[in-house]
């Protein structure tokens, strides 16, 4: 039997940033490739792993995007996290065995005890069943073939824990903290001070740096749309920057900054800016296009990463 040829998909150069609620059981990679396809994208990577078994804010970098998607892995992220009390598992996830159970009896000051000994400067233990990489290959491949590997503790910062919701043995948080911080460590750890044991069942992502989950689309939603519908659920790459101060250069500057010159500016040194101008060679006055990132030392700008006219070009194109 002969089945109809595999049609092939024409890619295109998509510019942006897709807020994506990336759903249960699907890995970051996996969401990633989906959305690639729908957008019909050249190029495009995500700005940090989700496990499969988290959902929420995953942000989806096409194109230019993906010059600046160090940025939002490097900054902080909050958390809904759902604890089983009771139970410790081989994985500190819902999804690992039962090693053992113990009873829950505790208070809401004990609790809150618990929280604030976890909150601050802390030191964390990677979990074996995680994507940390060990001589190229993830420590949760070794995890699985049952070989531990040693680890050395890494200090995180947790901002905030805030009690949800609590009934016996459900216990749901606000967690707000820094990059690198395992969540489900935390929640085997906040077991253990309590004496009675914890497990991660649940956890969702709600923002990352200054990106929201009230704003971002799931995959369903993505595949019902058009493909200029889709288009214009992109944000433009400085999305990534949104809490960076702002620097405008003067009409005949932005050519000269796209090449990397450096240029004196009458401001303090700054170790992270993004940059503005007009469009290089634009006929007439037009409003200041986003160009780059830059950093401030000495009085002189200094550019980071930068995009390419014709990705400013582009940039233009989506703007009309």
């Amino acid at each position: 039997m002969k089945f109809p040829p595999r049609q092939r998909i024409v890619r295109r150069a998509v510019h942006g940033v897709l807020l994506l609620d990336k759903p249960l059981g699907l890995s970051s990679n996996d969401a990633l490739q989906k959305a690639k396809r729908l957008y019909r994208a050249e190029k495009a990577g995500h700005t940090g792993t989700l496990d499969p078994l988290a959902t929420g804010l995953l942000p989806l970098c096409f194109g230019a995007a993906t010059k600046f998607s160090q940025v939002s892995l490097d900054a902080d992220k909050a958390y809904r996290a759902t604890l089983r009390l009771g139970q410790r598992t081989s994985t500190g996830d819902a999804e690992g065995e039962v090693l053992q159970q113990r009873p829950v009896q505790v208070d809401r000051a004990a609790i809150e005890s618990a929280l604030a000994r976890h909150s601050g400067s802390v030191d964390q233990l990677p979990p074996m069943h995680s994507a940390l990489k060990h001589q190229g290959r993830a420590l949760y491949d070794y995890a699985r073939n049952g070989i531990e590997i040693e680890r050395t503790p890494r200090r995180v910062h947790v901002h905030h824990i805030e009690i949800v919701e609590w009934q016996s043995e459900r216990l749901v948080l606000d967690v707000s903290c820094s990059k690198g911080t395992y969540i489900r460590t935390l929640a085997e750890d906040i077991g253990e001070t309590l004496g009675c044991g914890a497990h991660l069942s649940a956890l969702r992502r709600t923002s990352c740096g200054a990106l929201d989950l009230a704003h971002a689309v799931t995959l369903e939603q993505l595949g019902a749309l058009s493909e200029p519908e889709r288009d214009a659920l992109l944000r433009p790459a400085d999305a990534l920057l949104a809490d960076w101060p702002q620097v405008h250069l003067p009409d005949d500057e932005s050519g000269r900054f796209l090449t990397g010159v450096r240029r004196r500016v009458a401001l303090g040194d700054a170790p992270a800016v993004r940059v503005y101008g007009p469009p290089p060679a634009a006929q007439g006055r037009m409003a200041d296009v986003f160009l780059g990132s830059a950093h401030i030392a000495g009085g002189e700008l200094i550019a980071d990463r930068l995009l390419s006219p014709a990705e400013v070009a582009s940039t233009l194109e989506s703007l009309k």
